[in-house]
């Protein structure tokens, strides 16, 4: 149902999360300005040192987890005996029965257009070759009821801004609801956390607060979900990517507005649009891309 509680969501008076500085704004008044913190931690495999990611700090476990996962370091079938996180020292340790040899992989790093400058590594498109999504339907209803949720949903965004946030959802359910300084850090977050609880994805539907970039097409079809929704815009390769591997790709969902630029197949136009509020089109093309 719409309203049930969320399995994971924001805690916007978490501590350490945020911090309140004294700022100057445009009339000349001082007061107090609440920013996010940003923090790094470096993640290890195995005892090899992996990357350091630039994040807000909490769930580093689930972040180390879908790192691995989506860079194709944590397979299929290997065994995670612990996870080790150190808050002072700022790393995570993911410990598995298999062995790690990943030299060749790190030396081919990508930088992403991620805000936070995410990585990829450059055989991750090597992931995606002969990737099957499974068949899936999405109503209209389910858009429009995850969009009107979710944008109420108190968050570090609405208290601080500068932040992205990354929500898996069922239907017209929003289940966890991830927020990081990079998107990609987020939909990590969510990688993690369906890989630790063996989560099935293909009933699934991922919402990212941010552009639907290439990295976020190729993250989203690692985790095998089928459909991938946001209130931003598009890049290119992003739905370049999106088409050749059947993945329903949503954007610019403001209003009564969206559009599907990859796998509208899947769409089920169900609901009635005189219900829906809408948002004013000069109010939509704000920061829509």
């Amino acid at each position: 149902m719409p309203n049930d509680p969320y399995l994971i969501a924001p805690d916007p008076t978490g501590g350490g999360l945020t911090r309140m500085v004294q700022g100057v704004d445009h009339t000349g008044a001082v007061g107090p300005v609440s920013v996010v913190e940003e923090r790094p931690l470096t993640i290890y495999l195995n005892g090899a040192e992996i990357v350091t990611a630039m994040t807000i700090g909490d769930h580093p476990e689930y972040l180390a987890l879908g790192f691995l996962r989506n860079q194709g370091m944590l397979r299929d079938g290997e065994t995670v005996l612990g996870i080790d996180h150190d808050d002072d020292l700022q790393v995570v340790v993911v410990r598995t029965d298999g062995t790690t040899s990943f030299e060749e992989k790190l030396k081919k790093k990508t930088r992403t257009s991620g805000c936070a400058v995410g990585t990829v590594f450059g055989d991750m498109m090597e992931g995606i070759e002969g990737l099957t999504l499974p068949a899936a339907e999405v109503r209209t209803s389910w858009l429009y009821a995850l969009a009107d949720r979710i944008n109420r949903t108190p968050s570090l965004y609405l208290t601080a801004g500068a932040i992205h946030g990354t929500v898996l959802c069922r239907q017209d359910a929003p289940l966890v609801y991830m927020e990081d300084v990079g998107r990609h850090n987020a939909v990590d977050k969510v990688a993690g956390w369906m890989f630790s609880e063996q989560v099935r994805a293909d009933d699934k539907i991922l919402y990212t607060t941010g552009r639907l970039t290439s990295e976020m097409v190729i993250k989203t079809a690692l985790m095998g979900i089928p459909v991938l929704a946001s209130r931003s815009g598009f890049t290119a390769w992003g739905v370049e990517i999106a088409n050749r591997i059947g993945l329903t790709l949503i954007g610019r969902m403001r209003g009564r507005r969206f559009v599907c630029l990859s796998g509208a197949d899947r769409l089920v136009r169900d609901a009635d649009l005189s219900a829906v509020p809408d948002e004013p089109r000069k109010m939509a093309r704000k920061g829509g891309e």
